[in-house]
């Protein structure tokens, strides 16, 4: 059962609120991760929005990495995907979390585009991690 694409949906929280209201320095850190991963960056936006909050996404050969952020909650929604199996999403995401400080996370990992006769599915995991300090 091969899949075609690898879609993490990571729910960060206890979150530094100054990391995640900074969109230079989430940028910095997501393209940073996508290199950790072996990601081709290809290119990057980022928005601020007011009075806090940001969006973000890197695109990458294969797909991209985005963030969408809370500070005053310290809540991150951040999502990787990539095709193929060339890259290393886990070590991005990992990245990503220490960087911004999460304390916990909520992963979960869609393996996408699984064929099955003629048509495609999906296969689900999900895990919850408490990172160190």
């Amino acid at each position: 059962m091969d899949a075609l694409g690898y879609h993490y949906i990571i729910e960060a929280s206890g979150c530094n609120p100054e990391v995640l209201s900074d969109p230079k320095r989430l940028r910095d850190i997501l393209v940073r991760a996508a290199k950790v991963g072996k990601m081709d960056v290809r290119t990057t936006h980022f928005y601020k929005f007011s009075p806090m909050g940001v969006s973000g996404m890197v695109i990458v050969t294969g797909s991209h990495i985005s963030i969408h952020t809370w500070p005053e909650n310290g809540y991150a929604a951040i999502d990787v995907y990539i095709c193929g199996t060339s890259s290393y999403p886990e070590k991005a995401i990992e990245y990503i979390l220490e960087e911004i400080r999460a304390e916990h996370a909520h992963i979960t990992e869609i393996q996408r585009g699984i064929k099955d006769n003629d048509e495609y599915t999906h296969v689900i995991l999900t895990w919850d991690e408490t990172l160190e300090e």
